[in-house]
């Protein structure tokens, strides 16, 4: 008998990720970055028996009123070869009896979805699915062979440049780089969290959360910053300050920061996402493929989904600004 239950342990948690080869944002510790800012974390295994078949951590944001609930599950599920299936309808029926709303939304970590009865393509993401993912299992000749020329010079460029590239170590290395973070999205006119989101994302991940740094002089001039469980980086936020733009840090220092994670042992590198964007190019210089993930796939809950889905972008617009009103009980 296939059934869904709780899971209260991280460590047990962290484990079924693991040998499953799960996505960074399906760790502990990301659910307690997200319960921390607004949503609540379940954690849920799927059991064939004795067996553990799949699993997924379910982020469940309040919505207003007869809308109740939305569930989410970012790059996930994870399970176990051959059990997808089986492990979303348990997911579904979990969901449906325990945290009725309006939708559950995932968004695998997979090119495919399978066909599954009550399930729907939507096209109202949160994670791009067109995204660049390095196969870190090839060799670092065959990845520098994969980019461009242009690429491959910047890097031998930024490395005869005084530059140390290393990871970042005390608060006030993470202090520097949340300040270049200012600075970039000021430069690039993108909207930010608080600088203890940031903070708690560092904390709850643990070792999971890889902060590399390019450094001149002592102090971080560009940084890249990645979520990585045992087989899977992916990156979180990145920036750098003038100095960094004009000793073309970045290039070196995601270089640096790929081979880190080829020395930990992922097997696969994500980009996370491409956009018509001059960051979304730089990406493209690292990598000849890009890679089309399966997307976001619906289950709804309610008849109220039609209407959430019309108005989503209202709807996420209302959840992000009235967040502290929506943690009321």
């Amino acid at each position: 008998m296939i059934v869904a239950t709780p899971c209260e342990s991280r460590v047990d948690w962290d484990e079924f990720v693991s040998v499953t080869n799960g996505h960074p944002l399906q760790l502990w510790g990301w659910g307690d970055v997200k319960t921390a800012h607004h949503w609540t974390a379940h954690r849920i295994l799927v059991n064939d028996g004795a067996e553990v078949i799949g699993g997924a951590q379910l982020l469940v944001r309040k919505l207003p009123g007869a809308f109740r609930r939305f569930v989410y599950i970012p790059r996930g599920p994870v399970s176990r070869m051959g059990r997808e299936v089986d492990t979303l309808l348990a997911l579904a029926s979990y969901v449906r009896h325990h945290l009725p709303g309006t939708v559950l939304s995932v968004e695998p970590n997979t090119r495919e979805f399978p066909d599954i009865k009550g399930w729907r393509h939507s096209n109202r993401t949160i994670l791009i699915p067109n995204t660049l993912v390095l196969d870190l299992t090839r060799t670092e000749s065959e990845l520098q062979a994969d980019m461009t020329k242009k690429t491959r010079q910047y890097i031998r460029k930024s490395q005869r440049t005084e530059l140390d590239f290393r990871q970042i170590t005390t608060d006030e290395e993470l202090t520097e780089c949340l300040r270049i973070y200012h600075e970039t999205a000021g430069r690039a006119e993108f909207a930010l969290h608080s600088d203890a989101y940031y903070r708690d994302v560092h904390r709850n991940l643990g070792d999971a959360s890889v902060i590399m740094a390019a450094f001149y002089e002592d102090k971080p001039v560009a940084f890249l910053w990645l979520a990585v469980s045992q087989e899977v980086a992916f990156e979180l936020y990145g920036g750098m300050n003038e100095e960094g733009q004009r000793r073309r840090a970045n290039y070196a220092l995601k270089w640096q920061t790929i081979l880190l994670c080829k020395q930990r042992g992922a097997k696969q590198y994500d980009m996370n996402g491409l956009l018509n964007d001059g960051v979304s190019t730089f990406k493209k210089g690292f990598a000849s493929q890009e890679t089309m993930l399966a997307g976001t796939y619906d289950y709804p809950l309610s008849p109220l989904y039609t209407i959430w889905n019309r108005a989503l972008p209202i709807a996420k617009k209302l959840v992000r600004t009235t967040g502290k009103v929506l943690r009321r009980p």
